[in-house]
């Protein structure tokens, strides 16, 4: 099979699952594709300001915000924002039960609620060691996605006070919260669309829950050796751990590198 475009998450896949660092070997082999003329694009649950370093590997197509913001460049493909009085809602309510939310606009800020739980999901989703800045006024912005961080009684309780929304837990502490679906593989389409690719000639990569329905979407789907089981399951292909250049081990495989 010749494949034209290569999807891959960020964390967990490009980064290494237990350091958040960028190996040497990851940075040839994106080198290496795009001198194939393999189309690159990054798809993360990142908002695009936490994507600096993945730009610096040549990457210049961005699915972000779990799939909400598509840019090509500096080129809006596709994006969903959220109802502004409905955000607010959210956010007020959350700043008086105490519980953390973030919000991803082009960049990310929080509403100022600190707790241990939360800085280690922020470590283990965004490799974060701090909190983001916040933005009493956030609500006013489009806002791509929004994380509630807690357990499941604190997002039974959301879904009660909130029956139009949906909350999709995608991390053990962190719930995104949303208007309409978003997905990665919606925002995936959008990207074949416009560069007039087939899904059959798509490979991507994932290790979280947040990547099945990538790992679906396309023609060969790879997990991670360090990804969930559920995500293993739908993959084509389980590979080696992301500090074990598990990228290029998927890729030498089946001969596209």
């Amino acid at each position: 099979m010749s494949y034209k475009i290569v999807f891959f998450d960020v964390d967990g896949t490009l980064t290494h699952h237990e350091n958040g660092t960028i190996s040497a070997k990851t940075r040839e082999i994106i080198e290496s594709l795009k001198h194939k003329g393999l189309k690159i694009v990054a798809a993360t649950g990142r908002p695009l300001s936490l994507c600096e370093e993945i730009k610096e590997l040549g990457i210049d197509t961005f699915i972000t915000a779990n799939g909400a913001y598509t840019v090509h460049n500096e080129e809006v493909i596709h994006k969903l924002s959220m109802d502004k009085h409905v955000a607010r809602e959210v956010f007020e309510y959350a700043a008086w039960q105490n519980h953390g939310l973030s919000f991803y606009t082009k960049e990310l800020s929080m509403n100022g609620v600190k707790d241990d739980n939360i800085l280690k999901a922020l470590k283990e989703t965004l490799s974060l060691s701090d909190y983001p800045q916040m933005n009493e006024r956030i609500y006013d912005e489009d806002i791509y996605l929004m994380c509630l961080y807690g357990d499941d009684r604190t997002a039974e309780q959301y879904a009660q006070r909130f029956p139009q929304l949906m909350f999709k837990r995608w991390h053990p502490f962190v719930i995104s919260v949303l208007q309409e679906d978003i997905t990665k593989s919606v925002a995936i389409l959008n990207v074949l669309n416009y560069f007039n690719i087939d899904q059959s000639e798509a490979i991507a990569f994932g290790d979280g829950e947040n990547d099945i329905d990538m790992i679906e979407l396309a023609g060969l789907g790879i997990a991670m050796g360090n990804g969930s089981d559920t995500l293993k399951s739908a993959a084509d292909f389980v590979t080696k751990e992301s500090g074990e250049d598990g990228i290029g081990f998927a890729l030498k495989k089946f001969k596209v590198l």
